[in-house]
C-alpha cells in the first residue's frame, strides 16, 4: 500500500463496525481514516482530501444529512451513506443532499467494494468532458444527438433522450424520482412520476436486450433509477 492508493474517510461511532470497514478496506488495497463524529467528519475532510467518504447518518454530535450538506457545500469528495435507516424516505432524503449512493446495514463486503469504485470512477471523468457519453453497448453523441445500441441507430423521443442522457453522465449513481423529473421535465414537475415511469420503461423496450430483466437501466425501489455499469 502506497500513498497513491485512494484514502477512504470512514465516518461511524461504532468501533466493532469501524474494525469491519478498516480491514475489508485494507484488504482491497485502499488507505483508511476514521471519524466518530460529523465534526472530525467535516475536519478530516478538509484536511485529508479523501477519495471517498463512508458516513453512517447516526452520529452522536450532529445528523449525517447535515454533514452532507456541509460537505457538498464545498467539495464533490463521494459520499456513501451507510446506514440501518432503510426506509425510502431516508434514502431519497440522504440523495438528494448530495450523497452519491446509500448502502442499507448490514451489507456484504463485494457490494460495498463495488459501490466505492463505482464512486471513484465517476469522479475521475470529468462531466460532460466529452461529447460521447457510453456505457455498454449503449453509445450517445451529443453533438449529433445520435444514440446507438451495439451500433444500431435507436430513436429517441425528446424526454427519452434527456433521461437516458442524465442517467449516462452519473454512471452507477443513484437519481432520485425528483432529480429526474426536474433535468427531464423542469421545476414543478414532481407530481409527474407516472410520466417518468412510462419513459423509462419506453427506454428499456429500445435499449435492453431483455426489457423485463434490464442490464443497464436498474430501478431502486420507491427511491429512482441507475444505470447500472
Amino acid at each position: 500500500m502506497s500513498a497513491e492508493d485512494p484514502q477512504i474517510l470512514v465516518v461511524d461511532d461504532e468501533p466493532q463496525l469501524q474494525r469491519f470497514l478498516g480491514a475489508a478496506l485494507k484488504s482491497h488495497g485502499y488507505r483508511v481514516l476514521f471519524a466518530g463524529s460529523g465534526g472530525e467528519c467535516e475536519r478530516l475532510a478538509i484536511s485529508h482530501q479523501p477519495s471517498a467518504i463512508l458516513l453512517d447518518l447516526g452520529l452522536p454530535d450532529k445528523d449525517g444529512l447535515q454533514v452532507v450538506t456541509a460537505l457538498r457545500a464545498w467539495s464533490d469528495i463521494p459520499i456513501i451513506v451507510i446506514s440501518a435507516r432503510g426506509k425510502e424516505d431516508d434514502k431519497v432524503e440522504a440523495l438528494e443532499a448530495g450523497a452519491n449512493d446509500y448502502l442499507t446495514k448490514p451489507f456484504g463486503t463485494r457490494e460495498l467494494i463495488a459501490r466505492i469504485r463505482v464512486a471513484l470512477r465517476q469522479r475521475t471523468v470529468p462531466q460532460g468532458a466529452s461529447p460521447i457519453l457510453e456505457v455498454g453497448d449503449i453509445r450517445m453523441d451529443l453533438e449529433s444527438h445520435l444514440v446507438t445500441r451495439a451500433g444500431e441507430r435507436v430513436h429517441l423521443t425528446p424526454n427519452e433522450f434527456k433521461l437516458l442522457m442524465t442517467l449516462l453522465r452519473h454512471p452507477g449513481k443513484v437519481l432520485t424520482h425528483n432529480q429526474l423529473l426536474k433535468e427531464v421535465w423542469g421545476v414543478g414537475s414532481a407530481q409527474q412520476v407516472h410520466s417518468l415511469r412510462v419513459c423509462m420503461n419506453q427506454l428499456r423496450q429500445k435499449l435492453e436486450a431483455d426489457s423485463a430483466r434490464p442490464r443497464y437501466l436498474q430501478t431502486e425501489l420507491g427511491v429512482g433509477y441507475r444505470l447500472s455499469e
